[in-house]
């Protein structure tokens, strides 16, 4: 969901943290809780959150998960699959297009993604299934 920074309240800081929050922790569990399946496979599990920068609401600010599985077999770890799922980004932007310095007229953005947090653990289970499904 895409907010403009008239949009950018205390509520919405609080909406991005908690989902930032609650996903970091959720994919924490998945890792805890798929190595061990992953490494029967030979296969390398990770999962990461990943944040650049420091205020939600300054351009720059980004926050994902992020799951990628790799091949133990292979000598280059070379990466079987990756799965990104962008929690929030803000941006500026003049006439649609990203810029990175203000320039009279631009406007500062943000987009949240517009799935609960059911949602995206379901999606995040149901990746992680399908991989494991086709490592067979």
């Amino acid at each position: 969901m895409k907010y403009q920074q008239k949009d950018f309240t205390e509520e919405l800081n609080l909406k991005i943290k908690n989902t930032e929050s609650a996903l970091k922790e959720h994919i924490e569990k998945l890792l805890n809780e798929k190595k061990s399946v992953f490494a029967k496979k030979k296969l390398e599990f990770y999962a990461d959150f990943d944040k650049e920068g420091d205020d939600p609401f300054k351009p720059g600010y980004s926050s994902s998960v992020a799951i990628s599985i790799s091949d133990k077999t292979d000598k280059n770890d070379e990466l079987i699959d990756l799965h990104i799922i962008k929690i929030w980004e803000c941006e500026r932007t003049l006439i649609g297009m990203p810029i990175s310095k203000h320039i009279p007229g631009s406007k500062i953005s943000g987009e949240l993604l517009d799935e609960s947090l059911e949602e995206i653990k379901e999606e995040l289970r149901e990746y992680i299934e399908e991989v494991l499904v086709e490592a067979n």
